[in-house]
């Protein structure tokens, strides 16, 4: 059975074409991977198939009483909801139901027989929707997935503004866990989740009877959970049954084939054009000239897709600093309440240290606090000489009015124009990417942009939080080669395992350390 149809779609921002023509049927249970560069639309078509985003042309159809759950990379969490608001906001269809059901109760008081009967069957009706989704436990159910999802152990009564990045991914996690929808839309779950929950999540999903539709670019992952990937390329969208492997064995070979089928096509346009050229002046050969030509004319010509651009990452190395980079004495990291318990950190020139553990623990903190850009609740950091930082942060303003070459600029305002454009096209943006808003470019647009500033800058020690996140694969394994080629020290929080395997001189596990575990 179809749950949602689409036709023709076509979409774009400005003279940036998005999709042309696209049309896309999901089935009951189909578990699908949305995948492509950077960009080319995977989170634009999630809001436009959730009626976020009207598009240019087409039709979007869901069948009859479909429920649908979207995780999304920006969702906004209100001030003054507590996680356990948040959690319990999932059976909000069920709190209307109840309040239907109750004004019929009273309805009945002055009913007619007729109208009596119409509202005992009603009623029945919402009595078993109820039942069917566990109204009368809601309550149970909350904490069953706060304690799964580690949500129990922040306070479920905790403010959802006061949690880390990590932490709002899984209080919204749980919330369509418990709204049991028809079809789950998943943008990027896995960033800034820690590996005990990408395993949680992955047998969540492994398990789940219904439909979904997951982008992600942790591969391992979505090799573990899909079983048809959908490819958007090009303004097109293409689908391949199996995982991400066998989509891109399938994928070489098609584009083998087209690129041999180009060269032929191009090879006998030249050998026509050229006999046209050399016969259509002649009385005895220009009948055939004249076939050929229209041969010529008639041909449906191969056209090969633009090669993406790749990201090229060099990283620019400041002089040698000191043996000692960071130092922290008795340090104790947080807000108003510690993280950590006292830290005697130490990092040597040279080391590339990964910073791991839980979601919500203080990684951020602690390098916020190493950097200066928080005060610690005591002890204090102290920093090698000669130090030249770069600093990659998690995520950038979504309210910046700025073009992305105006962006660029503000960093390094003596650039030319030329030296602008040309650094952000090494980092994989296009002229479009270049001279549009940074607020409208995807999550890895805006991360390549920040690295942009960051290779930039002539550094010796960079300090980088979650580096991978948004990144297409093409971007992630041309960031793991600058690393390793990088000469001076990295400290970088990371999720993923396979990226800083073989990168890392050293893990600091944060959960040692925690006052929150």
């Amino acid at each position: 059975m179809s749950i949602l149809n689409v036709e023709h779609l076509t979409h774009g921002f400005g003279d940036r074409a998005i999709f042309h023509d696209v049309s896309f049927r999901l089935l009951k249970g189909e578990h699908i991977g949305l995948v492509g560069a950077n960009g080319e639309g995977k989170s634009t078509f999630m809001n436009i198939i959730t009626g976020k985003l009207q598009p240019d042309e087409g039709k979007i159809e869901w069948a009859k009483n479909v429920r649908v759950g979207y995780l999304d990379q920006h969702t906004v969490l209100e001030k003054g909801m507590s996680i356990r608001d948040v959690l319990t906001s999932a059976f909000g269809f069920l709190f209307d139901l109840e309040a239907q059901m109750n004004e019929m109760y009273e309805k009945m008081a002055d009913a007619s027989e007729d109208e009596m009967n119409l509202y005992m069957e009603e009623t029945g009706v919402i009595q078993e929707l109820l039942s069917a989704h566990d109204f009368y436990m809601i309550d149970a159910k909350v904490e069953e997935v706060g304690r799964a999802l580690g949500l129990a152990d922040i306070g479920l009564d905790r403010d959802v503004t006061e949690l880390s990045g990590g932490q709002r991914t899984k209080v919204l996690l749980g919330k369509l866990l418990l709204e049991k929808p028809d079809i789950l839309l998943l943008d990027e779950p896995t960033n800034y989740l820690d590996v005990v929950h990408i395993e949680w999540l992955k047998r969540y999903l492994n398990e789940y009877e219904n439909a979904f539709i997951l982008i992600s670019h942790d591969i391992p992952f979505l090799n573990s959970v899909v079983n048809l990937i959908y490819h958007m390329d090009n303004q097109e969208l293409n689908r391949y049954v199996g995982d991400y492997d066998k989509f891109q064995e399938v994928y070489a070979v098609k584009k083998a084939q087209m690129e041999a089928a180009y060269n032929r096509q191009q090879k006998e346009i030249a050998e026509l054009k050229d006999f046209v050229a050399r016969n259509k002046a002649r009385v005895a050969t220009r009948n055939m000239a004249m076939s050929r030509q229209k041969k010529l004319d008639k041909m449906d010509v191969i056209e090969l897709a633009a090669e993406k651009p790749k990201p090229q990452f060099h990283f620019k190395e400041a002089r040698t600093p000191g043996r000692f980079l960071v130092e922290t004495h008795d340090l104790v990291i947080g807000y108003e309440e510690p993280l950590s318990c006292p830290l005697n950190l130490q990092m040597e020139r040279g080391e590339r240290i990964v910073l791991t553990g839980a979601n919500g623990i203080g990684k951020t903190t602690l390098l916020k606090s190493i950097l200066g850009l928080i005060p610690p609740l005591q002890g204090t950091v102290e920093l090698g000489d000669y130090l030249e930082i770069g600093y990659f942060e998690q995520e950038m303003s979504q309210e910046i009015e700025t073009t992305t070459l105006e962006e660029l600029w503000k960093e390094f305002p003596s650039f030319s124009q030329y030296e602008a454009r040309s650094a952000l096209a090494k980092c994989g943006l296009t002229t479009k990417h270049i001279e549009s808003r940074v607020k409208v470019l995807s999550g890895g647009e805006q991360a390549k942009l920040r690295l942009c500033k960051l290779i930039n800058r002539e550094s010796n020690l960079l300090v980088l939080d979650e580096p991978t996140n948004h990144l297409d694969t093409d971007a992630k394994e041309e960031l793991k080669r600058a690393l390793l080629a990088y000469k001076g020290s990295i400290l970088m929080v990371c999720h993923e395992p396979e990226f800083y395997e073989g990168l890392a001189t050293k893990v600091w596990d944060g959960s040692q350390w925690t006052t929150r575990v």
